[in-house]
């Protein structure tokens, strides 16, 4: 049964908000800080699985606007970055970068460890490591077809598709108790601080406060918007095939972070109060419809030692993230919420360690730094590392 678009826009809208009314009536989602269309988008997609397995009914949620509304997001992370101030944040990201950095490459480790340990091809390690972990559904598809292709794997695309889809279920629900769990480690002083610290925020941080603008403010964030999309798909066909490809939410990405440091030489003012509306508003319709969309039928369909090896890689994620990330940041609120972002990037994508963070945020108080850092590392710097690391990995001598 395929569901047309606009019937999955109003599904999607619906979602968002049986999400938002979940998490106000049940406690332990609060106490949890479950995103809301996390919640919603779940109980979605195990409500499709049942309709699959009782009537053999498959439901297909249109896809058309999942991937604008992922560009939208990404646009405005662009148009929200100011060179100034990630220079202040420099350190800070270059700390959490090698953090997620050393992650990458113990989940490949692990991947292959696990792999030889269980008796499977070496390759189903690398799948079910930083290609699905850390680099989600669009990752996993490309790497897959070189596996196929290249390497004789069969069904490595359903694999991949698989395991990401798991990462991304994971991702949303587990930085939430993670977050809880590190809160309980703070110091009396930095509970104080958090009690006494102002309410100025940015962009990502409060989603559901309201966002004064006007039309003229509306029109003009949606012409960016538009010009970021534009421009962006034009530079990442021109880079596609060259040493310096990259996806093309990236390419979007980049091409805000021009628009904002350069428009105000020209005396031209970005409506950020209207970039945080759309900008929320575009991340939260493409998480839940992503995971509206997903097919818990491929998790069901992987093989057990697959699923013991993503097991092994929830398992390695959770311990780095509170034994090492909230140490080494520094064990404060700021390294809570890091630590929480990384559960997203580390088991799903950016969105969905945007979406942890603006839960444990809403509840606990604001953190600059996070939000200043992660959207970056997430949606570019993580990218371009991952691939180096698996392309090292494949230089092992047992993948020639």
């Amino acid at each position: 049964m395929n569901v047309g678009i606009f019937a999955t826009l109003v599904a999607t809208s619906l979602v968002l908000l049986l999400g938002e009314k979940l998490v106000e009536w049940i406690a332990v989602l609060r106490t949890y800080s479950i995103p809301a269309p996390v919640v919603g988008g779940l109980i979605v997609a195990v409500g499709v699985l049942l309709i699959r397995v009782v009537s053999n009914v498959q439901v297909r949620f249109d896809a058309t606007l999942q991937t604008p509304l992922m560009f939208a997001f990404f646009s405005t992370i662009g148009l929200n970055a100011n060179i100034s101030s990630l220079k202040a944040g420099g350190p800070v990201l270059i700390k959490f970068l090698s953090l997620v950095s050393g992650l990458l490459i113990l989940q490949n480790v692990l991947g292959l460890l696990m792999a030889f340990a269980l008796g499977v091809d070496p390759l189903y390690g690398l799948l079910g490591g930083s290609i699905t972990m850390s680099g989600g559904h669009g990752t996993g598809a490309a790497w897959s077809q070189v596996f196929t292709e290249h390497h004789g794997l069969q069904s490595a695309t359903e694999i991949a598709i698989g395991c990401a889809t798991f990462g991304l279920v994971v991702g949303g629900v587990m930085g939430g108790p993670i977050a809880r769990l590190l809160m309980r480690k703070l110091g009396a002083n930095e509970q104080q601080r958090l009690k006494e610290q102002e309410e100025q925020t940015l962009v990502f941080e409060e989603p559901k406060a309201e966002q004064p603008t006007t039309p003229a403010a509306f029109i003009t964030t949606l012409a960016l918007i538009s010009v970021c999309l534009a421009v962006g798909e034009v530079v990442a066909d021109w880079l596609a095939g060259t040493p310096f490809e990259m996806p093309t939410f990236v390419c979007v990405l980049f091409v805000g972070v021009i628009l904002n440091n350069v428009l105000p030489f020209a005396r031209v003012n970005i409506p950020q109060h209207a970039v945080a509306l759309l900008g929320n508003v575009s991340l939260a319709l493409f998480l839940a419809m992503a995971l509206m969309r997903l097919d818990l039928w491929e998790l069901a369909g992987l093989a057990l030692p697959v699923i013991t090896i993503l097991a092994g890689q929830t398992v390695l994620t959770a311990v780095y993230i509170v034994f090492v990330t909230f140490p080494t940041m520094g064990r404060n609120y700021d390294a809570v919420v890091l630590s929480t972002a990384q559960c997203g990037l580390g088991m799903g994508a950016t969105p969905t360690a945007i979406a942890n963070m603006q839960a444990v945020t809403h509840r606990f108080g604001h953190s600059h730094v996070a939000f200043l850092i992660v959207p970056m590392v997430g949606a570019f710097f993580m990218d371009i590392v991952n691939a180096i690391v698996i392309k090292l990995f494949l230089l092992l001598p047992f993948f020639r």
